[in-house]
């Protein structure tokens, strides 16, 4: 077994020692993905046609939102013209609903509200370009993110279609994730009996072709995609949704080595309790470690690249798609701070300070 565990990195000479992850910063790179996504959306909205839309939603089975359902939608109508609907209260299920200062937020981002711009219902509204589509995709992105709270494009998921609902074929929008998916899970027994893990365990055998390649090979598999289609950040580093844990792998030269990490828990105080908690649950853990750096709790699991397995690497995602799901509830409830996705951080929870409690917008709004 090559996965290294968290006594056999104790052992290791100071020179394959892994750096930290949290060299690159975590806003940095969530930060990246939007402009990625926002950049994406940009360039397709004027390759439609006429009578083509593009809905986007944040992933209620990722997201714990249930049935409330915060979406999108963009639709090409004559002369190049783009009109954009946004969810709002009168769709969302009580509790759900957002406060007048998320109101305030959509109208500030150029967003009509429901019933001004013709046919928009109970829907904000908002009428663009193609030529204006670098703007419609940043107001887009930000209502998505800041409003309704998707914390990473990898939980939303989209779909281009035609008048009669027929999918239109389009390159990736970010690390978003096409519609027919959404109901996918990782899993080796899945691909075994889909016959693609044999091509993929063949090719990331092959001591030829570079690491990083098979590295690729392996994560494209398993997220059923190719890839030219996965999304790769400025540090190099792939990114998977899973769930609702967000896993990046990373591929170091020198030593070989492929890294798969997640940050569990941000934004939390770190303290001596902490440190001792991370450390017993490390200790417990068959394999990978937790550690906390600057105000993040991060799970990391190594595994070697030399005589590169592609089942341990698929067996290092699981783990700590596992872990994720499992201790961002635990160490929330203990130490606060806040989890990448979790019930307790659903999308604008904010209170109006003039009224002091969490009122909410009537169904007009």
């Amino acid at each position: 077994m090559t996965i290294m565990t968290a006594e056999s990195t104790a052992d290791q000479p100071e020179g394959v020692l892994l750096d930290e992850p949290t060299t690159a910063d975590l806003r940095a790179k969530v930060t990246e993905a939007w402009r990625e996504f926002a950049g994406a959306l940009a360039a397709l909205l004027p390759t439609l046609s006429e009578g083509a839309y593009v809905d986007i939603t944040l992933d209620p089975t990722a997201s714990g939102t249930g049935t409330a359902v915060y979406s999108v939608s963009m639709r090409v109508v004559a002369d190049g013209v783009i009109e954009a609907l946004a969810v709002g209260n009168a769709s969302l299920p009580e509790g759900f609903r957002m406060n007048r200062a998320s109101v305030a937020d959509l109208v500030a981002l150029g967003w009509s509200p429901p019933g001004v711009l013709p046919d928009s219902g109970d829907s904000f509204g908002l009428r663009s370009s193609a030529a204006q589509a670098k703007q419609l995709a940043a107001i887009v992105s930000r209502t998505l993110r800041d409003v309704y709270g998707a914390p990473h494009p990898a939980f939303l998921v989209y779909l281009v279609h035609d008048d009669s609902d027929e999918p239109i074929a389009t390159a990736p929008i970010g690390t978003a994730r096409h519609e027919p998916s959404i109901d996918e899970e990782l899993s080796l027994d899945d691909l075994a009996e889909d016959g693609v893990l044999s091509e993929a365990l063949a090719n990331a055998a092959d001591e030829v072709i570079p690491l990083e390649e098979r590295v690729r090979t392996v994560v494209a598999t398993m997220s059923k995609t190719t890839i030219d289609q996965l999304q790769v950040d400025t540090d190099g580093d792939v990114g998977i949704r899973a769930g609702s844990a967000m896993v990046f792998v990373r591929v170091r030269d020198n030593p070989p080595l492929v890294d798969v990490f997640s940050p569990i828990l941000t934004e939390v105080e770190p303290t001596e309790q902490l440190y001792v908690k991370l450390s017993e649950l490390t200790n417990r853990m068959p394999i990978g470690r937790l550690y906390c750096a600057q105000d993040t709790v991060w799970a990391s699991i190594p595994v070697f690249g030399r005589n590169f397995q592609a089942t341990h690497l698929m067996l290092a995602v699981q783990v700590m798609t596992g872990l994720a799901d499992e201790l961002d509830d635990r160490l929330h409830g203990e130490f606060g701070g806040k989890r990448f996705f979790g019930e307790g951080d659903k999308p604008a929870p904010k209170k109006d300070d003039k009224d002091g409690d969490d009122h909410r917008t009537g169904m007009y709004l």
